[in-house]
């Protein structure tokens, strides 16, 4: 990012200094890689966010700004995620249909859908083309997509640095959002917070957090799993094995000045499964966890009681194996698995009966995206929470994950992102455009009213569920079966 001397497309002023970007074919206007705080560097570099230094002359916005990850993360997907090099990550991008006219009334402004990407807290990127708000564009949405701090600069538990940096970057960009949407056209009283997999863990945790409440009016957490209660003790536990794993002390000081390569080899012996099972599933090593002060208490008890309305959605095979047949898994095997997620003997007795086609990536997705989303849809609807819950159900013939619908495909849909790049590869060809119409404009509407659409029903004592597949329908309790299997 660089002071333009002459900048020909829009610029627009904020409060660090003013920005230009680019007009699109389309008319839709784009401002990529805007600092909302300083490149957390040297002294910064496991502080908590500063706003950045302000500038005067115009801050060249045409192309992607750093990202935080430093490498690509395991396969888990086919999605694009871009790793652009420098230090200034802690950035944003903004999508908007055009710019306010003078005298715009607030009435006139537009919502706002700030999305925050996935990649397990320790991978992901805010520059993938699956994150284009073009399609949001065209329909009367503003989008800002964030970057933010990962892995052991974000989430690493230091005796002598704030606890969840990730956490308090999240906030810095919603601040950054209320102070300055409004000069690009959106109204900072309708915003959305939005993520999949890890971003909707950021989601989830954001609603946890007092110190967010009214930055946003409504969230949207796509496969993110309601996470195990994470306490100080846990994450302190997890600084102890960095320790023994590196002998490095788990602080500040000591890390400071330690290089992204040598970070990454510390991050890696830290998630390395151990001899006693440390590093497996489920659960994070490097994630936000309840540390009494920013996250008063632990997510899913906080998640429950969350006024805001919230949809929540995952994939049938979110982590399925490519090629995974699970029928064909050893009921050896899935016995062990299923006791590895928690069921004792009586419950795994019924999956083996009832659900032994799920296969292990099916009791995976059980435990750590269905289940959990069930149970919090369960508590908000009791307490008369605004809820809404999806199960993205449509599988493409991409080589090896012909029949399966699995972690991040429901994006290009929700997105109407259908020609993005990399989506092929993922879906396989001509996927079905009159999905992701349905789709994108329920999560349009959410974002816009507060409800996804008369014809999807809030989750109450009808646990209606939208089974999003090539005939989207709702169904009254479908995964009713999986409830009680995987229930308290």
């Amino acid at each position: 990012m660089t002071s333009a001397d002459a900048p020909n497309g829009p610029v627009v002023p904020t409060r660090g200094g003013p920005v230009h970007g680019e007009q699109r074919a389309d008319g839709s206007l784009r401002f990529l890689g805007i600092p909302y705080a300083a490149p957390p560097v040297g002294a910064l570099r496991f502080a908590a966010p500063v706003p950045p230094e302000p500038w005067t002359r115009p801050l060249d916005a045409t192309a992607y700004g750093p990202t935080a990850q430093r490498r690509p993360f395991a396969e888990i997907t086919t999605i694009p995620e871009p790793t652009v090099p420098g230090e200034a990550v802690l950035n944003l991008n903004v999508f908007t249909p055009g710019l306010p006219a003078p005298g715009l009334t607030p009435a006139a402004a537009l919502p706002v859908l700030v999305w925050i990407h996935g990649g397990g807290f320790v991978a992901g990127s805010s520059a993938s083309p699956w994150y284009d708000g073009a399609a949001f564009n065209r329909d009367g949405v503003v989008v800002v997509s964030v970057g933010y701090r990962l892995g052991i600069e974000g989430f690493l538990h230091l005796a002598d640095a704030p606890a969840n940096r990730g956490v308090r970057d999240w906030i810095a960009a919603l601040e950054w959002v209320r102070d300055n949407i409004a000069a690009f056209g959106g109204d900072p009283a309708k915003v959305t917070v939005a993520g999949q997999s890890a971003g909707g863990g950021a989601v989830q945790t954001l609603l946890a957090t007092p110190a967010a409440r009214g930055l946003f009016r409504a969230g949207i957490s796509a496969s993110g799993a309601v996470m195990d209660p994470q306490d100080r003790a846990a994450a302190e536990s997890v600084a102890r094995r960095f320790t023994e794993r590196t002998g490095v002390p788990a602080t500040a000081a000591a890390l400071r000045d330690v290089s992204d390569a040598q970070l990454l080899a510390f991050q890696d012996a830290l998630d390395a499964p151990g001899p006693d099972g440390d590093g497996e599933l489920p659960g994070l090593n490097l994630a936000p966890f309840a540390d009494g002060d920013l996250v008063p208490e632990p997510v899913p008890a906080a998640l429950t009681d969350a006024a805001v309305p919230l949809l929540l959605g995952f994939t049938e095979h979110e982590f399925a194996a490519p090629g995974e047949d699970g029928a064909a898994a050893p009921e050896g095997e899935l016995r062990f698995v299923l006791g590895a997620l928690g069921l004792d003997e009586g419950r795994t007795a019924r999956f083996l009966a009832e659900r032994a086609g799920a296969g292990v990536g099916g009791a995976v997705t059980d435990r750590l995206f269905r289940a959990p989303a069930l149970a919090a849809a369960e508590e908000r609807a009791s307490r008369g929470r605004p809820t809404w819950l999806y199960q993205f159900e449509w599988s493409g013939t991409a080589a090896g994950r012909e029949g399966q619908a699995y972690h991040c495909t429901d994006l290009p849909f929700a997105f109407d992102l259908l020609g993005a790049e990399g989506v092929e590869a993922a879906l396989g060809p001509r996927p079905p455009q009159a999905l992701a119409d349905r789709m994108h404009r329920a999560w349009v509407a959410f974002v816009r009213d507060l409800s996804p659409g008369a014809d999807w029903p809030s989750y109450d004592d009808d646990r209606a569920v939208m089974r999003w597949g090539t005939e989207p329908r709702v169904e009254r309790d479908p995964l009713r079966v999986v409830r009680e299997i995987w229930g308290g």
